[in-house]
């Protein structure tokens, strides 16, 4: 498979913190790819810097073989690229219908967008019955799918997942995932920061340990799912 996404030793910062240092790994086309590590290792950074939300401070960020380190948030978008940021980000008094709507900020084709809402609602039925009702008011489970939707609208060849297991239920995070594997089937490639190394590694083909704002770990899933030290520290 093609590599879809490339980080070519990405170095980025906070002003004067470095928070990141010269990661590489890659999303070949079609592929889910894990980036795992304990809080503060420098994931969510990561899918930040490729969504252009902190700045490049050294090394190359390539989608499709074209280098986008420079590159507006708004243009990584529109190239293909969206991201589900942590916590469930809903405009929680605007219906589910509106938010939908404000994933597809900066498209005009009413038709595309109305027919990708319905496709929205193929992979989310609940959010279909629920098109009214304000966004605050849904479950956290409800919410987590109404956010992956949204980003959705903006027709990504790449998913930034940014741990979409947080906080719910285990039948939940179930119900997530087999809707993530079916995107995933669907052609949708995706880059996942996930607290659950267990169900991180069971859904992905490759993974990204992340140490100290650093890449210490890289291997395909099946083989770090069965690597002892990574089991001690990151499945238990």
């Amino acid at each position: 498979m093609a590599d879809l996404l490339e980080l070519r030793s990405v170095s980025a910062a906070y002003g004067r913190i470095q928070a990141i240092s010269g990661i590489s790994l890659k999303v070949p086309e079609g592929a889910i790819i894990a980036l795992l590590g304990a809080n503060g290792a420098g994931k969510t950074t990561t899918l930040n810097t490729i969504s252009r939300l902190v700045p490049v401070t050294s090394g190359s960020i390539l989608f499709e073989g074209k280098p986008i380190e420079r590159a507006s948030s708004h243009a990584v978008v529109r190239a293909g690229i969206s991201q589900v940021p942590e916590g469930r980000e809903v405009f929680r008094d605007m219906s589910v219908a509106e938010n939908l709507e404000m994933g597809a900020h900066g498209r005009n084709d009413r038709a595309g967008i109305r027919s990708d809402i319905e496709r929205a609602f193929d992979y989310f039925p609940i959010l279909k019955e629920r098109i009214a009702q304000k966004a605050g008011t849904l479950s956290g489970g409800e919410q987590q799918m109404l956010v992956i939707a949204r980003a959705l609208m903006a027709r990504p060849r790449v998913l930034l997942l940014d741990e979409p297991s947080l906080g719910l239920s285990p039948l939940l995070v179930e119900k997530i995932f087999s809707i993530i594997r079916r995107l995933n089937a669907d052609g949708l490639s995706i880059l996942l920061v996930e607290q659950n190394a267990s169900v991180a590694l069971g859904a992905s083909s490759y993974a990204y340990i992340l140490e100290n704002g650093e890449v210490a770990v890289e291997g395909t899933s099946a083989d770090l799912k069965q690597d002892d030290a990574v089991r001690r520290s990151y499945i238990g």
